[in-house]
């Protein structure tokens, strides 16, 4: 029922706010919005700085994952993933996995944010909400719209966790991440990352020892690329080489709400509280729904 409601809830919350969204921008078309904001080549490299939305639904790496190592299949046991979000050609490569397993046929979906835990990167970082990049002297902050959670990205020339360090820190949702200029492209790499959080919608594992690597770059003002590499020896037999995911400056009047403008201007902070689901969620949404 809890797993259910926050189903429910989440897909109540996306089409209010695609609602709300068509609704400030006179009904025009979101997706030309973007299009329309055409970027320019006159721009700071270096500065990735605003509010960005990735171009695609895809809750993935995009691209199918490479065969599991013994350790990575008992790792996905007992895991029930979806395919909501996750790409046709990557959602029947999962199929026609022994080692995956979809609802379906009555089973549903446990993965560990429908109730109310963590994505854990770099699954929020694949969602379909916007997030925003803050420039500072020693660190870029990445501030995400769902779950109003903040990463940070260290660039004060700090080494990456390794060894008894790394054992020393411990996992974290959102791991322990290093970020260097490589001339215009920022390498990020990510390790640390708490294992009980899913990789993808579909259920794939990251080991506490694997290390992700990003690399920002922007096309033009408005266009920021990106592909992943996920490189996981104990549960991969091979580097997971993600597709390249482009996201776009989200405009300003896209952001605004009732004369505030920002991140968090919208009609939900994206917050799982188990306290809203009981009181607030049931009074706004899913009685709402009942009635109709």
């Amino acid at each position: 029922m809890r797993a259910r409601l926050t189903v429910l809830v989440f897909f109540t919350v996306t089409a209010l706010f695609l609602a709300g969204t068509a609704g400030a921008q006179g009904k025009e078309d979101f997706k030309a919005k973007y299009d329309a904001n055409k970027g320019s080549a006159n721009f700071d490299p270096h500065d990735l700085g605003g509010i960005w939305e990735m171009t695609v639904l895809d809750h993935t790496l995009g691209t199918p994952a490479p065969p599991l190592t013994e350790a990575g299949k008992q790792a996905m046991k007992g895991r029930i993933g979806d395919t909501p979000g996750v790409p046709r050609a990557i959602a029947n490569a999962a199929k026609g996995n022994p080692d995956v397993h979809l609802a379906g046929n009555g089973a549903r979906s446990n993965a560990p944010w429908l109730l109310c835990n963590p994505m854990g990167f770099p699954r929020l970082m694949n969602d379909d909400e916007p997030m925003e990049l803050i420039m500072t002297k020693d660190k870029i902050l990445q501030v995400f719209q769902w779950e109003h959670r903040i990463r940070y990205l260290w660039t004060d020339g700090r080494e990456l966790p390794s060894g008894q360090n790394l054992e020393n820190l411990g996992p974290a949702w959102y791991g322990h991440t290093v970020a260097k200029w490589d001339g215009n492209t920022l390498v990020t790499n990510t390790v640390g990352m708490e294992e009980r959080a899913w990789l993808d919608n579909l259920g794939y594992p990251k080991s506490f020892h694997a290390r992700l690597e990003e690399k920002w770059r922007l096309v033009d003002s408005n266009t920021l690329e990106l592909p992943l590499t996920l490189h996981d020896p104990e549960y991969y037999t091979a580097a997971y080489v993600g597709a390249k995911k482009t996201f776009k400056r989200v405009p300003d009047g896209s952001i605004t709400y009732f004369g505030w403008k920002g991140l968090f201007a919208g009609i939900s902070e994206g917050i799982c509280a188990p306290m809203n689901e009981v009181e607030g969620y049931d009074r706004g949404f899913q009685d709402l729904g009942q009635k109709k």
